[in-house]
């Protein structure tokens, strides 16, 4: 997904749906890390992507608790 995209996509959540995500990407990173510890994962590219994109769902997490407070 474009980060454009994925931007629209995070900005238009609520904070409840946006920790829901966050914890989906912190699992799928797991799992990729532990693909990558037993030399099974082909896309090492997905480990910057996820870790990415969890970044940027866990900012706007922080700025939408920032404006409701």
């Amino acid at each position: 997904m474009k980060r454009k995209d994925f931007l629209k996509e995070i900005n238009s959540l609520d904070a409840g749906a946006l920790q829901e995500k966050a914890k989906k990407l912190a699992e799928e990173q797991m799992r990729l890390r532990f693909k990558q510890a037993s030399k099974q994962l082909d896309k090492s590219h997905l480990l910057k992507t996820n870790r990415k994109e969890l970044a940027r769902v866990q900012t706007a997490l922080t700025q939408k608790k920032s404006k409701a407070a």
